[in-house]
């Protein structure tokens, strides 16, 4: 009688191990690409909320725009998030990259700094104003610029598909020179610059705060929301779900608000 008492115990040990060895089986496990600073610790955030639905995320940080894609595109990720949907489809037609967007992050509004300005207004007769070399951020802050009336664009440059580049400004009332670093230059850039145009992730890690600091500032309505890239085979696969919804939950959601004080608004 106690053998087999002992025996059934046995049983019920070997099942109960095997039922957490299966489970743990399903989990999934992904590498996904970002950037380091804000997204990097929102990204902290969502491998929590993810490891509690079974979906163990590794974040792998970068320091620059062009490499997330590349590793992304060559299967060294599985996902990325540090980029809006202008600038991966500048990316795509430029390399051929089959990456597709399936969900939204946040909207970080693009700002021209100034560490002896506090208007784009203020700037003198052929002020230096940096701007991004990439296409797509550049392209962002020569249409800031235009909205401020620091300069002019042949029209509908820079709205219609087409990237504007500095050869498309057609009116130039102070003569701005417009000098193109990489992103992650203009930063450390700015203590030779009349003013320089920034992105949030670059501005914050720079001790900037954008809607304190920025003498000009992008609308946060626009197309310019982050968002999380998958490659296109990859689009159904069931952790893409729950990585979205990782993402698009109130703990995160919570983070941003508090965290970024309206630097970084969700977009979701």
């Amino acid at each position: 009688m106690q053998r087999r008492t002992l025996i059934r115990n046995l049983l019920a040990i070997v099942a109960v191990s095997l039922g957490a060895s299966l489970a743990h089986a399903d989990d999934k496990r992904i590498t996904v690409g970002t950037m380091s600073g804000p997204d990097a610790q929102i990204w902290s955030v969502v491998t929590k909320v993810a490891a509690r639905e079974g979906l163990a995320v590794k974040v792998i940080e970068f320091n620059d725009y062009v490499q997330p894609n590349a590793a992304l595109d060559a299967g060294d990720l599985d996902a990325n998030g540090f980029q809006h949907q202008p600038f991966l489809d500048s990316q795509i037609r430029q390399r051929g990259y089959k990456i597709v967007n399936v969900g939204l992050t946040y909207v970080s509004p693009m700002g021209f700094y100034s560490k002896k300005y506090k208007s784009l207004k203020d700037l003198p007769d052929g002020a230096k104003v940096g701007i991004q070399n990439d296409p797509s951020n550049g392209n962002r802050a020569l249409l800031l610029l235009q909205k401020y009336g620091a300069i002019k664009l042949k029209p509908g440059v820079g709205t219609n598909g087409v990237n504007a580049t500095p050869l498309d400004v057609v009116e130039n009332p102070k003569k701005i020179k417009l000098v193109e670093l990489d992103a992650a230059q203009l930063p450390r850039a700015l203590d030779d610059l009349d003013a320089a145009s920034i992105n949030t992730d670059y501005a914050v890690k720079a001790g900037l705060q954008p809607t304190k600091d920025a003498i000009a500032i992008e609308d946060i309505k626009g197309p310019y929301a982050n968002l999380i890239a998958v490659r296109v085979q990859d689009r159904n696969q069931p952790w893409v779900k729950k990585l979205v919804a990782a993402y698009e939950s109130d703990e995160v959601r919570k983070y941003i608000d508090t965290q970024f004080k309206g630097a970084i608004i969700p977009a979701f």
